[in-house]
This record gives C-alpha cells, sequence and structure tokens, in this order.
C-alpha cells in the first residue's frame, strides 16, 4: 500500500488549501506538488496552486509549535537587524493541525538548483552580512531547535565564549549521545577534557555576533534575486561557528569564501579551529541518527577531532 505524504492527506491538504485562501482573500488550492524528502529532515513539499506555490514543512506533535515558532521568531530576527533576504510568511507562517502537529508555510523560491559562481558568492555574502550584527551576550532569549533538538541559548556567568560553546553546546549533545548509546566512555572522558581545556583551542576572545546558526550551504537558497536565507536558529556566537557548519556536509567551491571576504573577514587561524566547531554538530547528530551509515560516519570525524585536540583514545585520563 502506498503511504500518502503527510502534508498531502486529505484534511491536511484542505487546512492548508482553507488558510492559503484565507490569507490571499481569494480561493486557492493545490494542483500538484513537489516532495523535498531529499533536501529537508522533516516533511516537506511545495505546493503549486494558481498563481502561487507554498513552501510548507511538518513538525511533528511532539514541540511542534515550539519549532515552528523558534523558526519564525529566528527569521524574523535576521529579517530585521541584518540586511538579507528571507521567506515571505503564508497565513502568518503557522499552521496548527488537530493532532497536535504545526504546518510551516512561506512562499515558495524561484531556486536556481544548479548554482553557479554568483550564487556561491551571494551565499557567502550573505552569512558576512548576518555577521556584521553584534550583540552584548553570547545567546539568545528562548531556547532554538538544532534539528528536533532543543539547543539551550541561555547566557552564561563569565560570559566569555568558551564557556558558552562548552557548556551550551558541546556538553548537553555529549550527554544525549551518551545517553542513546552511541559513544563510548573514553569519548565521553575525552570531550570533557576537551570543554575543560577549550580556552587553549578557541583563539582570541571574539566580539558576539549574530549567526545563522545552521549556516550549511543547503540552508540558503539560490535565487534570480541573490540568497535568501532558510532553517536559522540565530543567536549571538562566535562567527567562525556558522564557517564551520557552512561545508560539514559536503564542500563548497571557493567562491563561497571569496563572497564572505568581500564583506567581512576570516581570521587566520580559523582552519585550526574549524573541527572544534563542528564537535557540537557531530554529537547532535550521534544523538538523532547513531546508528545509520550516515550517522555512523560522524563517529569517524568525531574521532579525528578529538585526535587533533586532545590526543589518541586511550590517552586521556576521565575527568573526575
Amino acid at each position: 500500500m502506498i503511504v500518502p505524504h503527510p502534508l498531502l492527506e486529505a484534511a491536511t491538504r484542505l487546512a492548508i488549501e482553507h488558510a492559503v485562501s484565507a490569507d490571499l482573500g481569494r480561493s486557492w488550492r493545490v494542483d500538484s506538488a513537489t516532495d523535498l524528502a531529499d533536501r529537508s529532515s522533516h516533511p516537506a513539499v511545495v505546493l503549486h496552486g494558481p498563481g502561487l506555490s507554498i513552501f510548507a514543512k511538518l513538525a511533528g506533535p511532539a514541540e511542534a509549535a515550539s519549532q515552528v515558532d523558534s523558526e519564525l521568531a529566528g527569521l524574523r530576527l535576521i529579517g530585521e537587524r541584518a540586511d538579507v533576504a528571507v521567506p515571505t510568511r503564508i497565513a502568518g507562517g503557522r499552521l496548527d493541525l488537530p493532532d497536535g502537529s504545526a504546518v510551516l508555510l512561506f512562499e515558495a523560491l524561484d531556486e536556481r538548483i544548479d548554482r553557479q559562481a554568483e550564487d556561491w558568492r551571494g551565499i557567502g555574502s550573505a552569512l558576512a552580512l548576518i555577521h556584521q550584527v553584534t550583540g552584548e551576550r553570547f545567546g539568545a532569549d528562548g531556547d532554538g531547535f538544532f534539528g528536533p533538538l532543543r539547543q539551550d541559548n541561555r547566557e552564561v556567568p563569565s560570559h566569555r565564549w568558551a564557556d558558552f560553546y562548552g557548556t551550551r553546546r558541546v556538553l548537553p549533545w555529549l550527554r544525549t549521545a551518551r545517553d542513546v548509546g552511541s559513544i563510548d566512555a573514553d569519548t565521553v572522558a575525552r570531550v570533557e577534557t576537551l570543554v575543560d581545556r577549550l580556552d587553549e583551542f578557541t583563539g582570541p576572545e571574539p566580539q558576539p555576533r549574530l549567526l545563522h546558526g545552521d549556516a550549511q550551504h543547503h540552508n540558503f537558497v539560490s535565487t534570480p534575486t541573490g540568497a535568501v536565507l532558510i532553517d536559522a536558529l540565530p543567536y549571538y556566537g562566535h562567527p567562525e561557528l556558522d564557517l564551520a557548519l557552512l561545508d560539514y556536509f559536503s564542500p563548497v567551491p571557493a567562491d563561497v569564501w571569496a563572497g564572505y571576504q568581500e564583506v567581512g573577514s576570516i581570521d587566520p587561524g580559523f582552519g585550526e579551529r574549524r573541527e572544534l566547531w563542528r564537535i557540537f554538530a557531530y554529537l547532535g547528530i550521534l544523538t538523532v541518527d547513531p546508528y545509520s551509515d550516515f550517522g555512523r560516519s560522524f563517529r569517524d570525524r568525531l574521532e579525528c577531532a578529538l585526535q587533533r585536540y586532545v590526543g589518541p583514545t586511550g590517552a586521556t585520563p576521565p575527568r573526575h
């Protein structure tokens, strides 16, 4: 039996059509749909209808409203504070469903799939524009979500980046990865040692800068008018964290870095720190997807990063 896409089930489709029609002030219906399963960690589609196409993404019942509201608030913050394009909301951006799930609704973008050099440069310059926005403290008001994982954005008492990164980014997902059994006790001890020694590796103390928060290049849509930012979870942090995530799933061409440096600068020591800023994301993946071939590959990447900063397995005594 063929299971319909959850966003195309009759009741959900009708609810979306009603919400879009009310927003437009005219009748709108779904004529066809493009599934984005290969490009999104949540069920997502582009719904094509008369005169307008809609991007719809489903957040499951667990914390659905919080996830959608967090994404909407993040995009609003970046749209207001940085000179960067964000998607246009439809029906307020959020549609609640009877089962407790929620649908994120945006006007679909005219995406250029086959990126050219100017598209890659546009991604770099858009990210640099976000980083031009400064803050007083590391963190943000309210939690965010990194995929399905809740992300704690509270300030730390010291207001130092190393403490924020260790306490709010690395240690929470070290615990969750340990709890699902995807890392062993030796790895836990080595990550804890790394957190204790972060001051040795984090470089000059940065001024808090507005971050995208999950700046992999897939979270920028290239359009004929430039890059449009999506899937943001912004807070104030170290811009190198965003830079490290740009290509942590797949490589990007040199045009991205050239575009960034047309607007901002990259510290010469970033290359030495790149893997440091990816460790929290590796632990997040090992929490939510530890046993697929994709997820298991991040164990090796985590191991290589730990060898770089704290030495090989067995070289680090447990923290007491």
